[in-house]
């Protein structure tokens, strides 16, 4: 037991120097009014496949914003009505065609759009996001201080429970990565972006190649940052709570299945990473809960369970509405531990009905 006890303190001291990046943090993004000399043109890209149900939502935000000078729905080979849902939403439609070898079909279908749009400026939004207006000026803004910004939405969750395992699993990233917003930068392998939504100077990213670096991969996002901020990109991970929501999963279910696919970033982690990020997870969210559940605690689960309890005040601007599903949702931390647990030894190779290819190529990407 006392070799266990030592295990849970040495890895609640490695979450607490994480969770310490987080003293100094960037501000959340807000609406403001054009700088002095104007904005840059903004293309908006949409990539979407098999998203009629959903797309909907996301063009409504975006109609009207007097920043945005286009918005592109890159149509990803669906089978549903995905291109009569754009168009009616006042988008320009960009035929996807299937993606070549070494390429997934999101950073594919990214790379078209890319390459399809005019504006000096890109932002990147998932069909499934709730943009508002003023979004795309703040993200244009942004990229004053940095060539890629990546900006976390708040999250849509209908259910108690969906919203409790939701919740515990962001915390699980939290724990393993330290707060994104942070401005003391991580390690570049340690680096997160949400795919959600992304801006960048479109020439300036098909200098760097384009969607080259996410290519093969399922997290294709955190595979593009990593590796444009191994190439001296300055990456900036920013808070929209305020001017984007997103509704990612219609249930408990979904969560499970859908964010367990990639919540354990298999991809671009290295297994003994991925070995010690579900330890820690175990050792500081689960283990806790679970002795006390038992109503057994040791002095050391209560620390814990206290720190854990705290991160709620620095999650909760992350979710509307929060309800007792959100404040609850440590008691979850065991199923999103052992989620993450399976994520990590069983990383899913398909998305979409695609299966992922073993090994990016690189692509000749066009210019203007």
């Amino acid at each position: 037991m006392r070799a266990l006890d030592a295990a849970q303190v040495a890895a609640g001291a490695l979450v607490a120097a994480r969770l310490s990046r987080g003293r100094s943090r960037r501000p959340p993004l807000a609406a403001a009014p054009p700088p002095p000399g104007g904005r840059p043109s903004i293309s908006v890209v949409v990539p979407a496949r098999d998203e009629a149900e959903r797309l909907g939502p996301c063009l409504d935000g975006l109609r009207g914003d007097p920043d945005i000078a286009e918005v592109i729905v890159v149509d990803d080979c669906s089978a549903d009505a995905t291109p009569e849902v754009a168009r009616a939403g006042g988008a320009r439609v960009v035929a996807g065609v299937a993606p070549p070898a070494g390429w997934v079909g999101k950073p594919w279908a990214l790379q078209q759009g890319l390459e399809a749009a005019a504006g000096d400026v890109v932002v990147f939004l998932d069909a499934d996001t709730r943009p508002r207006h003023g979004l795309a000026g703040a993200l244009a803004d942004a990229l004053a201080d940095a060539d890629l910004v990546t900006a976390g939405a708040r999250f849509v969750c209908d259910g108690a429970v969906e919203r409790a395992l939701h919740a515990a699993m962001l915390a699980t990233l939290v724990y393993r990565y330290g707060p994104s917003d942070a401005t003391a930068p991580p390690r570049t392998s340690r680096l997160l972006v949400n795919g959600q939504c992304v801006a960048v100077r479109r020439d300036g990213l098909l200098a760097a190649g384009g969607f080259t670096h996410a290519a093969g991969h399922l997290t294709d996002d955190a595979a593009l940052g990593r590796g444009l901020a191994r190439d001296g990109w300055r990456v900036a991970f920013v808070s929209a709570g305020d001017l984007l929501g997103v509704r990612m999963y219609a249930s408990a279910r979904d969560t499970w299945t859908g964010w367990g696919r990639s919540i354990a970033l298999a991809d671009v982690t290295p297994p003994a990473s991925r070995a010690l990020d579900a330890a820690t997870t175990w050792l500081t969210m689960a283990l806790p809960a679970l002795r006390a559940l038992a109503g057994r605690p040791r002095p050391v689960d209560l620390a814990l369970l206290a720190l854990r309890v705290a991160l709620l005040g620095g999650l909760r601007e992350a979710y509307a509405p929060r309800g007792p599903g959100f404040w609850l949702s440590p008691l979850a931390d065991p199923v999103a531990a052992l989620r993450l647990t399976l994520s990590a030894a069983r990383p899913d190779q398909r998305w979409r009905g695609r299966t992922v290819a073993a090994a990016p190529r690189p692509l000749r990407t066009a210019r203007r």
